[in-house]
């Protein structure tokens, strides 16, 4: 998807919440110049992807640094300019950390923050597009599913065609187009907070995760089951990695290729108890440096997969 037209305006944004005295409370701005009260959200600039827009834009309007969770809409409205708008939102939870290490100050674009109950905040919310997405996290909440976490499952970058490459296949590296592609997925990838790093023992795998690993600080978990070439012959294994990776309740990047990713997706889809429709299968479909989100609850993982959202490379 192209993010900037001469006719159309692209942002992200985020329903910021967190849990005070029993209560979830969301995070209102006040913009000083157009003197409304709005949900955080910004402008894409150039080169970069939905999600890391919204987290740099909830950084930059409330110095909060928050991780994503499931996405909560689309809204799409015409601006004082005439040009067409179209806001992307998700969820995010505010640590305490967050709160404790927030650098906002007042400033000329944003003159206030202020907490308030969801109730209150639809009413003090200045446009009907900001209380649409409300309403959709309100869902959420009513189902007791706010708190998440995600599996990522990324197709490798591209890599030297096969017919070049002189080599056994498990050998074949990334081409140029593909190391720059798996340099740029980095910040879109780190807007979900991955805690933990798994890939395909192939070296287009171990490339791929590379930069992701570098900004992270976090080692890779190489796991020959979903390589290429043994994928078929451990699919018990296969379903091993996806269990402990439900459980553990926290999330992950799981790297890997084109024939594995489908099967990846479906043994999340049993682990969960999931039906198989077309928007799982779907998921599956991935060209290089892609890859889908899958959201599930944190409380309760086998209800089944909140949601799944899926993102291709610029490059």
């Amino acid at each position: 998807m192209s993010i900037a037209t001469d006719t159309t305006v692209y942002a992200a944004g985020a329903v910021c919440w967190r849990e005070i005295d029993d209560e979830i409370q969301i995070l209102l701005i006040h913009r000083a110049e157009r003197r409304d009260i709005s949900l955080p959200k910004g402008k894409v600039d150039p080169g970069e992807m939905l999600p890391q827009t919204a987290v740099r834009e909830i950084h930059e309007e409330t110095g909060l640094l928050v991780a994503l969770g499931v996405p909560l809409g689309v809204t799409e409205y015409i601006m004082p300019s005439g040009r067409n708008k179209i806001v992307h939102y998700w969820a995010a939870e505010v640590t305490d950390k967050a709160i404790l290490t927030s650098s906002f100050i007042p400033n000329d674009e944003v003159a206030a923050l202020e907490w308030m109950p969801i109730v209150r905040a639809r009413k003090e919310l200045s446009y009907d597009p900001d209380r649409i997405i409300l309403d959709n996290f309100s869902a959420l909440l009513a189902q007791k599913i706010t708190k998440t976490f995600a599996i990522i499952v990324l197709r490798h970058a591209k890599a030297l065609d096969p017919a070049s490459f002189k080599g056994a296949d498990v050998d074949r590296p990334l081409s140029a187009r593909g190391k720059r592609q798996a340099d740029s997925i980095v910040a879109t990838l780190n807007s979900w907070g991955p805690r933990r790093l798994v890939a395909s023992t192939s070296l287009r795998c171990r490339q791929t995760m590379a930069p992701l690993a570098a900004a992270l600080k976090r080692d890779v978990k190489f796991v020959e089951a979903i390589s290429q070439h043994a994928f078929h012959d451990d699919s018990e294994d296969v379903r091993s990695l996806i269990g402990k990776r439900v459980r553990s309740k926290k999330t992950a990047v799981i790297c890997s290729h084109g024939p594995v990713i489908p099967e990846l997706i479906r043994e999340i889809a049993l682990a969960t108890g999931t039906p198989m429709g077309n928007f799982v299968m779907e998921a599956g479909l991935l060209d290089t440096a892609s890859f889908s989100v899958i959201h599930l609850s944190k409380s309760h993982p086998a209800s089944g997969i909140i949601a799944i959202e899926t993102h291709d490379a610029l490059l």
